[in-house]
This record gives structure tokens, sequence and C-alpha cells, in this order.
């Protein structure tokens, strides 16, 4: 029989896309490609109604109001934060939906794996480890060989094997550029680190950051990378229609523009972006794409600079445009015509875990600005221009450069386009495979 596998998939549910959602989709997909069986595990708000399954997928749909106090919830979660959750959290199976139309594509929702509910599994499973410093036990009602939890979270399913994927230690390395409780993070990963079957993470430079800190061996934890799985469909779209849906959509013109990828928060390193652009003089808009993060009061000032202001003559007035523009959501398909079209990704962020951006724009073609520092350069290799990302001059350099020599883009595109092939699914599912078969014998 295939072995069964849950994958820990909260992320998948968020709005905004983020890398860690784009991982999940990715692992099982790719599981799925290797002969596993996959099944999802999510957080819902409330326990499954098994009486009346199709209303319990209403309500599991349901809008939340945001402002809105549930006295019942409140008071559980009062005795989470009082006594954690000794008897775990029971996993339940979702009913199929039949009557909720999607938000995205307006048919009858499908879901593409059997799927699990736990209330509020993120939440509760860190107030366990608050009151008692170990993992939240869950209980599924399916069989479950391996439990593979996408992001550091302190629960597990017993009887089966256990993974964490450790994406990376920014709370540890960056402390003043995350809300994260520091603490915290810091017990749960050592605690994750000490009692997981096995531990990944997406990076080498990530695997040795997290064995420096955690004294992991060797032969416990290892690097799979991340790969991006883009449809043929979005790999054979034209510059031709990628330049009219750019310009329909948002008034940009093809390869007149550079682009920022991902949420405003200061590990992002905006306003040395905003400020190097300034400086650069070029008259090529720069967009931001992303959701505001935290702690980004100060960026999205930057961003009301008057330095940033120009005109235009439209024919009969004189119009005023921002040459910085911030975009908080984009769909996918108009953002991959966004990367498509762009002059440049710009990229110069002080940490990641892996980077995403770099690999997305190097697979659509368009040349890369990134950083000489954490995982970037082991993403980027020799196909994008590396920078100190702590340094405004040597951003505004590389812009001034990019955006003036045509050459030495179409060196980056070509270049780009052979490192992104290191990182395709198929080397990825080798990888995933590996560590796989490892743990489960």
């Amino acid at each position: 029989m295939p072995k069964n596998i849950l994958l820990e998939a909260h992320a998948t549910l968020l709005k905004q896309g983020t890398g860690i959602a784009t991982y999940a989709r990715n692992l099982a997909s790719t599981a799925t490609g290797l002969g596993y069986d996959v099944e999802l595990l999510i957080g819902t708000e409330q326990r499954i109604n098994r009486r009346d399954p199709l209303l319990s997928e209403v309500v599991l749909n349901d809008a939340v109001d945001p402002k809105a106090i549930d006295p019942l919830k409140q008071v559980a979660r009062a005795i989470d934060w009082t006594t954690g959750v000794p008897g775990g959290v029971k996993a339940q199976r979702l009913p199929a939906p039949r009557i909720v139309v999607d938000r995205g594509s307006g048919a009858s929702t499908e879901r593409s794996h059997p799927t699990y509910g736990a209330v509020r599994l993120w939440e509760r499973a860190s107030m366990h480890f608050n009151r008692f410093g170990h993992r939240m036990p869950v209980r599924s009602e399916g069989r479950h060989d391996l439990f593979h939890v996408t992001r550091p979270t302190p629960a597990f399913v017993k009887g089966a094997a256990n993974i964490y994927t450790i994406h990376d230690i920014v709370p540890l390395r960056l402390p003043y550029a995350t809300l994260d409780k520091k603490k915290y993070f810091y017990s749960m990963i050592k605690h994750l680190a000490e009692k997981a079957d096995h531990i990944v993470t997406v990076s080498e430079f990530t695997r040795k950051d997290v064995q420096e800190f955690f004294k992991i061996p060797d032969d416990r934890i290892t690097n799979t990378w991340q790969s991006v799985s883009m449809s043929e469909a979005a790999l054979s779209v034209s510059d031709e229609e990628a330049a009219r849906d750019v310009d329909n959509r948002y008034g940009l013109a093809f390869k007149e523009y550079f682009l920022f990828l991902g949420a405003i928060e200061p590990k992002k390193n905006i306003s040395r972006l905003v400020e190097a652009y300034a400086a650069s003089g070029s008259t090529r808009p720069l967009i931001l794409v992303g959701g505001l993060g935290w702690l980004y009061e100060q960026d999205v000032e930057m961003l009301k600079d008057e330095r940033l202001l120009s005109w235009r003559f439209d024919g009969s007035h004189i119009r005023p445009e921002r040459r910085v523009q911030r975009l908080p959501y984009v769909p996918l398909g108009s953002l991959l015509s966004l990367i498509r079209g762009a002059r440049g990704v710009l990229f110069p962020s002080l940490y990641e875990g892996f980077g995403l951006p770099i690999l997305e724009a190097m697979m659509l073609g368009t040349p890369v600005i990134t950083s000489n520092t954490s995982s970037l350069p082991e993403v980027a290799g020799d196909a994008a221009m590396l920078v100190n990302p702590y340094h405004i001059e040597e951003i505004r350099d590389a812009i001034r450069t990019l955006d003036a020599d045509a050459d030495l883009r179409a060196e980056l595109v070509k270049r780009g386009r052979k490192r992104a092939e290191f990182f395709s699914p198929a080397r990825h599912a080798e990888r995933v495979k590996a560590v796989y078969d490892r743990v489960l014998g």
C-alpha cells in the first residue's frame, strides 16, 4: 500500500499568497507525484458539524468580521492559555464541498486532496507549548505514516514519523526586524530539533544556520531547496500577451518598469531600495507588489517622499505621477505578466531562507538584482547582480547599470533560465523522496 502523508498546509488558506503557502502547495504536488497518498491538515475556527456537513462547509468558508467579539471563543482561548491542550486537538475529515462557490474561479469548490481540520491548530499548539514546554498531540481520524509540518509548529501525530520544515531563523538573526516572541521561537525550534524524526530546510544557508544554533547532527537535517511549479500555459504566454496585460491593467509599458515582490517589512529592505532607486535617476517607475507585513510604518512613510513624485504631460494636461507605486494584491496570472514584463526584479533583502522571487523572475526571463547575503547568492548563482543590501550606493549603481546595459540584461536572462533548471520540480522531487525514504524506511 502507498504510504500516507499528512501535510500541514494552513498557510494555503491565506488570502495573500506567501512563500510558505507556495512551498506547501508544491510539496503536496511533489509528494503526490511520487506516489504517496497525500492529505492536508488546516486550522479551522470550529469543529465539523457531522449532522449537517453541507452547513458545516458553509460555516468554514464564512466571512469573519475582525472586529466582532465572540464570548465563547474568548473563554475557550482563556482556557487553552491556562491549561494548554493536554488531550491534544482532534483532526476531523472535512466534507467534500459541493455548494460553496470558489472565490477565484466561480465554480463549485473542489479540494485537490482530502483535508482535515483541527480547531485553531496553530494558536492552540503555541498555547500548549507555552504551558507545558512540549509539542501538542494531533489526534487524526485517519491513518498517517508521516506528518510533515511546513512551518515550525509544536504539534505532532502519534504513531507517525514527524518532519518539520524550518525556512529561516530570522527572529534570532534579526530580532529587531520581527514581532515574533523570541524566547518562544527559540525554545520551540530547540524542542523541535530535539524531538523531530527529521528537520528539512530550503537552502544550504538555512541548514548551516540552524545547525549553528541548535547543534543538529548531519544525519537528522536535510536541505531540499525549493522549486516553483508553473503550468505550461503560464510559461507559454507570449511577450505580446504579457505586454497587453500589464498595459491594460496597470498602465505600464513592457520592460519599462522595475519590480519588487514581497511584503512591506523590515527584512525586505524597502527604505534602502527606494532611496537607491531615487538616487539612480531612473525615469522608469518602481512597482512594489505585496501587502503590509509588520513594522512597516517607516517604509510606508518613505513612499510618500516628494522626490518620488514626477509630472507627465498627456497632451492636454500636466498630471502628477508617483515614481514608486505599490500594488497590495495582484492575481496570480497578472503577477506572472508583471514579472515577465519588468525590466528587472529588484530584491535586495537583508535576510532570506530561500528567495522565491529570484527563482520566479529567472524562470520568466527577467534579470535580477539581489543581495550578497544569507541564502540569496546560493539561489542566484552567477545569474544575477549581487549587491551589499546595506550599501545604498551599491544598489543605486546596480540599478543604473542594469537600466542602461541591454547586453547585460540579455546575458542575465540567459543565465537565469539555466540557473532555474537546478531548482526544477523534478530535482526537488528527488530530494524530497530521499528524505521520505530515509524517515519511512
